[in-house]
């Protein structure tokens, strides 16, 4: 079975103006954090959702609303908004809000490297989480293994639902991190990964539901 997925990202928060990381911490929407919302909206203000998820923090709760209330104005019916942790972005530990330079030098400068870009062009996308996670000094930020199996769960999530038909369109609200490691696993070299997808992108994700995860995913649109 094949679900359209629409995956937006979340608008603009507080924390994304100020460069802060922000993975289960909540941050406000700004007056462009709800503009991002509401064009996304329109944007699929045709769409006919046979479900939508977020994840449970407020700026993906508030997207998903706004772009909701948009589309049942245009005449769709309304589907339960299924808010759950595994739709989260990456947790960052004790570099939740701080800001991003300041915690990938953390992460990268016993590796011999100072940002994330750097990180990520010399060792990998998953260093960039395994890095962070050992220089929390809780260590509590999510390892790329913790992170993923995290992921798949949100995929699990919808895949089990049974209400789902073939070809569905289904509403996700996502994250900036996310939707980039997402590009970085299922995208191949077609994309352009050098900046996270712009708060109100909407990625477009074609889920086979009857494949091993690894294998399930294919973008069709990225960040546009």
């Amino acid at each position: 079975m094949i679900i359209h997925l629409h995956l937006v990202r979340h608008g603009q928060t507080f924390y994304n103006r100020y460069n802060k990381l922000q993975g289960w911490s909540n941050s406000p929407l700004t007056e462009s954090g709800l503009a991002d919302a509401d064009k996304a909206g329109e944007r699929l203000s045709g769409m006919v959702f046979a479900a939508a998820y977020c994840s449970d923090t407020t700026r993906a709760m508030t997207t998903a609303e706004r772009i909701l209330d948009i589309n049942e104005h245009n005449g769709n019916p309304r589907p339960e908004l299924i808010c759950d942790m595994h739709f989260r972005e990456q947790f960052y530990g004790y570099f939740e809000g701080i800001d991003m330079s300041q915690a990938w030098y953390a992460a990268g400068g016993p590796h011999g490297v100072k940002t994330y870009n750097e990180i990520v062009d010399k060792y990998g996308l998953a260093a960039t989480r395994d890095w962070l996670k050992d220089a929390d000094p809780f260590h509590d930020a999510e390892s790329d293994a913790e992170y993923w199996r995290r992921v798949e769960g949100a995929f699990t999530l919808i895949a089990s639902n049974a209400a789902l038909k073939d070809g569905d369109d289904v509403l996700q609200i996502s994250h900036g991190n996310t939707l980039l490691s997402l590009g970085h696993r299922f995208g191949g070299n077609d994309l352009d990964l050098s900046e996270r997808p712009a708060n109100g992108s909407i990625t477009d994700i074609d889920f086979d539901t009857t494949k091993p995860f690894d294998e399930a995913l294919t973008i069709v649109s990225y960040g546009k």
